[in-house]
Protein backbone atom coordinates (compact mmCIF):
# COMPACT_ATOMS: atom_id res chain seq x y z
CA UNK A 1 0.00 0.00 0.00
CA UNK A 2 1.20 3.42 -1.12
CA UNK A 3 0.37 6.20 1.52
CA UNK A 4 0.42 10.13 0.41
CA UNK A 5 1.36 11.84 3.95
CA UNK A 6 -1.08 15.20 4.52
CA UNK A 7 0.13 16.18 7.94
CA UNK A 8 2.59 14.26 10.40
CA UNK A 9 3.32 15.22 14.39
CA UNK A 10 5.84 13.45 16.65
CA UNK A 11 4.03 12.51 20.21
CA UNK A 12 4.32 9.93 22.90
CA UNK A 13 0.51 8.29 24.51
CA UNK A 14 1.96 8.73 28.35
CA UNK A 15 4.45 11.82 28.08
CA UNK A 16 3.17 14.59 26.35
CA UNK A 17 1.07 16.74 27.94
CA UNK A 18 -0.41 18.33 24.86
CA UNK A 19 -1.08 15.30 22.94
CA UNK A 20 -4.65 15.96 22.18
CA UNK A 21 -4.16 19.26 21.23
CA UNK A 22 -1.53 18.27 18.71
CA UNK A 23 -3.23 15.50 16.81
CA UNK A 24 -6.58 17.67 17.20
CA UNK A 25 -4.26 20.32 15.13
CA UNK A 26 -2.94 17.99 12.85
CA UNK A 27 -6.35 16.45 11.48
CA UNK A 28 -8.25 19.78 11.67
CA UNK A 29 -4.85 21.19 9.08
CA UNK A 30 -4.97 18.05 7.02
CA UNK A 31 -9.05 18.01 6.81
CA UNK A 32 -8.78 21.70 5.70
CA UNK A 33 -6.36 20.56 2.74
CA UNK A 34 -8.49 17.09 1.91
CA UNK A 35 -11.63 17.99 0.56
CA UNK A 36 -12.66 14.74 -0.94
CA UNK A 37 -15.27 13.46 1.40
CA UNK A 38 -15.55 10.29 -0.39
CA UNK A 39 -11.87 9.30 0.31
CA UNK A 40 -10.41 6.91 2.49
CA UNK A 41 -8.40 8.74 5.28
CA UNK A 42 -5.69 7.37 7.17
CA UNK A 43 -4.12 7.68 10.64
CA UNK A 44 -0.15 6.09 10.11
CA UNK A 45 1.74 5.31 13.28
CA UNK A 46 5.42 4.69 12.51
CA UNK A 47 8.49 5.52 13.57
CA UNK A 48 8.18 3.60 17.02
CA UNK A 49 11.00 4.58 19.50
CA UNK A 50 10.26 1.24 21.31
CA UNK A 51 6.76 -0.09 22.31
CA UNK A 52 3.44 1.95 22.97
CA UNK A 53 4.80 3.92 26.04
CA UNK A 54 7.42 5.35 23.95
CA UNK A 55 7.60 8.35 21.08
CA UNK A 56 6.36 7.47 17.71
CA UNK A 57 5.33 9.58 14.72
CA UNK A 58 1.56 9.93 13.72
CA UNK A 59 0.43 11.20 10.28
CA UNK A 60 -2.76 11.74 8.18
CA UNK A 61 -2.56 10.24 4.94
CA UNK A 62 -4.30 9.18 1.72
CA UNK A 63 -3.33 6.19 -1.01
CA UNK A 64 -1.75 7.71 -3.40
CA UNK A 65 0.79 6.77 -6.36
CA UNK A 66 2.21 10.22 -6.34
CA UNK A 67 6.06 10.20 -4.80
CA UNK A 68 6.16 13.48 -3.07
CA UNK A 69 5.57 12.46 0.70
CA UNK A 70 5.21 8.79 0.07
CA UNK A 71 5.47 6.01 2.59
CA UNK A 72 5.13 2.07 0.82
CA UNK A 73 4.04 -0.34 3.39
CA UNK A 74 5.30 -3.80 2.27
CA UNK A 75 2.66 -5.94 1.79
CA UNK A 76 4.20 -8.44 3.48
CA UNK A 77 3.16 -7.35 7.05
CA UNK A 78 0.20 -9.23 8.85
CA UNK A 79 -1.97 -7.11 10.71
CA UNK A 80 -5.08 -7.81 13.46
CA UNK A 81 -7.68 -5.75 12.91
CA UNK A 82 -9.78 -3.74 15.70
CA UNK A 83 -13.55 -2.55 14.64
CA UNK A 84 -13.99 1.02 16.42
CA UNK A 85 -17.66 1.17 18.18
CA UNK A 86 -18.08 4.87 16.41
CA UNK A 87 -21.43 4.83 18.52
CA UNK A 88 -19.21 5.96 21.52
CA UNK A 89 -17.41 9.30 21.19
CA UNK A 90 -14.67 7.34 23.04
CA UNK A 91 -14.50 4.86 20.47
CA UNK A 92 -11.13 4.98 19.16
CA UNK A 93 -9.30 5.45 22.78
CA UNK A 94 -11.52 2.29 24.49
CA UNK A 95 -10.30 0.54 20.74
CA UNK A 96 -6.67 1.83 21.71
CA UNK A 97 -7.18 0.32 25.40
CA UNK A 98 -8.25 -3.02 24.42
CA UNK A 99 -5.31 -3.34 21.94
CA UNK A 100 -2.47 -2.17 24.95
CA UNK A 101 -4.28 -4.46 27.05
CA UNK A 102 -3.87 -7.57 25.13
CA UNK A 103 -0.03 -6.70 24.38
CA UNK A 104 0.06 -6.55 27.81
CA UNK A 105 -1.70 -9.73 28.43
CA UNK A 106 0.88 -11.24 26.07
CA UNK A 107 -2.64 -12.02 23.41
CA UNK A 108 -0.65 -9.55 21.00
CA UNK A 109 2.10 -9.41 19.35
CA UNK A 110 2.73 -6.74 17.89
CA UNK A 111 5.59 -5.83 14.91
CA UNK A 112 6.15 -1.94 15.98
CA UNK A 113 6.34 -1.07 12.19
CA UNK A 114 3.18 0.58 10.50
CA UNK A 115 0.01 0.51 12.43
CA UNK A 116 -2.94 2.49 11.06
CA UNK A 117 -6.29 4.03 11.77
CA UNK A 118 -9.04 3.27 8.40
CA UNK A 119 -11.45 5.86 8.06
CA UNK A 120 -14.16 5.05 5.48
CA UNK A 121 -16.40 7.54 4.17
CA UNK A 122 -19.25 5.87 5.51
CA UNK A 123 -17.97 6.82 9.08
CA UNK A 124 -16.95 3.40 9.72
CA UNK A 125 -13.43 3.23 11.65
CA UNK A 126 -10.88 0.52 11.84
CA UNK A 127 -7.78 0.23 13.82
CA UNK A 128 -5.02 -2.66 12.05
CA UNK A 129 -2.17 -3.68 13.85
CA UNK A 130 1.11 -4.78 12.62
CA UNK A 131 1.67 -8.36 14.10
CA UNK A 132 4.70 -10.73 14.38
Amino acid sequence: MNLTIIKSVRTNNFKDETIMHKITEMWKEASSILRNQDEVKYGLYYDYESDYKGDYTLSVAIESSDNDSMIKIPNTSKYETFEVDTSDEFGILNAWKEIWGREEKGGLIRAYSFDFEKYYPNGQIEIHIAIK
